[in-house]
């Protein structure tokens, strides 16, 4: 008897949805009760758009929908108690809006409003039986599911880019208006799926617009990120392991390790932090250590020292792994039995001092592999060096670019995306931004004129800044339209980050994307047919057949 049903994530069982446990470690009450969640925020933003039309907008209600949201994303926080408590919050928040409203003299009617928007619970044991019946199998008709949940998942990508810029101070109302907004019209069953369409490209849309954020809120926090050749050697002292995408956790990090004798390493989706100016400076800073996320149940147990998660892609451990007393986590993320490092208060730092003690009584990491990896190669450091990009593309040293960007995950059939890059042939450039480079950015595939054959911008977020390259060749070379250039999309998707990123390309009308290495299991058939039509988005096949395509 199915328990759950979840299948936001490119694993979920057999490609259609997991039922009684997530593929991804998730139990099937933290499923259940993450949807409950979900509900809770479109009947919060039901309220708050009304307060919002009233000018009675809550900034602490747009924070706690954004946060919110960045909990439920794939592999980012198992604790069930987190969502409880957020549940909690979610309808206390609603009812102060509701107060407001009727102080204001705007009487609400409940007979007239969704029932997430009238739903409250004044007990754990409430929530949990009522969160079975609200999850995505509520939505009877596939391809209307289809297209909600596809918002939806595109909204939960937006929010992790949202709360890196809220963190750092860089906030947008008419983001966070536009998440509320597209919250509360997945629950109107007037809208066709030629409507929902038009809501799927306006959340690409605003996910270009908090992509933009998030990268004028890193640079002009840290500057531009620089080409630089990244350590992935060890070295002799005892370190600490930074997994995630928070920058700011990043910062305050290093600060409080510096002069401690405890080293700092980046994991995973952390490795762009080598890129920016800001980090260079702290000598203990000492490298990437390992690889993609996926791989980290073997590379934390030979890099000894404790890790901290400051976003997702969290493995749940085995029971007898020796590394899971030593994680810590913080922000979004959090695991039962992991320790949790609270939150900033009164705009003070976080406190990683506990962290640090642990790493002191370590050993120094286990050395994996040696030698360097290079990367950022965001906007401005292509723009830097753009002279030398027009010069061969001019004259046919470089015929082509190919964007990689992405996630990494599990399955063996994603070494489609190593056999790819090997064969690419030998003029063409690869574009690459998120955890999808670790399949090939180790690789020796050399440079084109000095021009390094995979250009890495960053983190997936930073896929904006492939956008900006795209956009600024297209301007270069006179064109009017972005799909005239000598550039093809084979993007590589796992969370709902990759989502985002999806729907901003699709929103500024690139067609023939290539995604893989499955098609999407939220996707009806449908729903497949109407955008592969409109937009000639295909999956990923045979390596040299696609080469064929996407190369030449």
């Amino acid at each position: 008897m199915s328990t759950m049903f979840c299948y936001q994530c490119q694993e979920t069982a057999k490609g259609t949805g997991c039922v009684t446990r997530g593929v991804c470690g998730k139990t099937d009450d933290v499923a259940n009760i993450q949807d409950l969640l979900i509900f809770v925020l479109k009947g919060l933003s039901v309220i708050h758009n009304k307060a919002r039309a009233n000018n009675l907008a809550n900034r602490m209600a747009d924070r706690f929908v954004t946060e919110s949201l960045f909990t439920t994303i794939t592999n980012a926080n198992f604790d069930f108690d987190v969502f409880t408590k957020r549940i909690f919050k979610g309808i206390e928040l609603r009812k102060e809006l509701e107060t407001k409203l009727k102080e204001a003299g705007i009487e609400l009617n409940p007979a007239t409003l969704h029932e997430s928007a009238t739903w409250e619970a004044k007990t754990v044991e409430e929530m949990v039986a009522k969160a079975p019946h609200v999850g995505i199998l509520a939505t009877k008709d596939e391809d209307i599911r289809s297209l909600r949940e596809l918002i939806i998942y595109g909204l939960k990508g937006m929010a992790a880019y949202a709360e890196h810029s809220m963190v750092l101070g860089y906030e947008d109302d008419e983001i966070y208006s536009f998440m509320q907004k597209a919250l509360e019209i997945t629950l109107d069953d007037s809208l066709s799926p030629e409507d929902l369409v038009t809501w799927v490209l306006e959340t690409g849309n605003y996910g270009v617009k908090v992509m933009a954020l998030l990268d004028k809120a890193n640079t002009s926090t840290y500057g531009h990120p620089e080409m630089t050749k990244v350590n992935i050697g060890v070295g002799n002292k005892p370190g600490i392991l930074i997994s995630g995408h928070d920058l700011k956790d990043m910062e305050e990090l290093l600060q409080q390790t510096e002069g401690t004798g405890v080293d700092v390493y980046t994991h995973s989706e952390m490795l762009p932090a080598n890129y920016y100016p800001a980090f260079k400076k702290y000598k203990h800073f000492i490298g990437n250590y390992g690889n993609a996320w996926w791989k980290q149940r073997e590379e934390f147990e030979t890099f000894n020292g404790p890790v901290l998660f400051t976003t997702n892609c969290i493995v749940p451990p085995f029971a007898k792994a020796k590394y899971k007393d030593k994680v810590f986590t913080t922000g979004s993320s959090g695991f039962p039995g992991f320790k949790h490092i609270p939150d900033r208060v009164n705009g003070n730092p976080k406190d990683f001092s506990e962290i640090i003690e642990l790493a002191k009584t370590c050993q120094p990491p286990t050395a994996i592999e040696e030698g360097e990896i290079i990367g950022g190669f965001a906007h401005n450091q292509v723009f830097a060096v753009a002279d030398k990009v027009v010069e061969a593309v001019k004259s046919g040293a470089i015929r082509k670019f190919i964007v990689m960007a992405g996630c990494d995950g599990r399955n063996k059939s994603r070494e489609y995306y190593t056999e790819f890059a090997q064969k690419l042939p030998k003029d063409t450039v690869i574009l690459t931004a998120g955890c999808a480079k670790y399949r090939y950015n180790k690789l020796p595939l050399g440079d084109i004129n000095g021009i390094p054959r995979v250009l890495d911008a960053g983190q997936c977020n930073d896929s904006y800044s492939l956008v900006v390259i795209a956009l600024k060749l297209k301007e270069i070379f006179g064109l009017n339209d972005v799909n005239e250039l000598p550039l093809a999309f084979n993007i590589a998707w796992y969370e709902q980050k990759a989502i985002i990123v999806i729907l901003a390309l699709l929103s500024l009308g690139v067609k023939n994307i290539q995604r893989g290495p499955t098609v999407s299991g939220f996707f009806s058939p449908a729903v497949k047919e109407l955008l592969g039509d409109r937009f000639n988005i295909s999956t990923i096949g045979d390596v040299n057949e696609d080469i064929k395509l996407l190369a030449y």
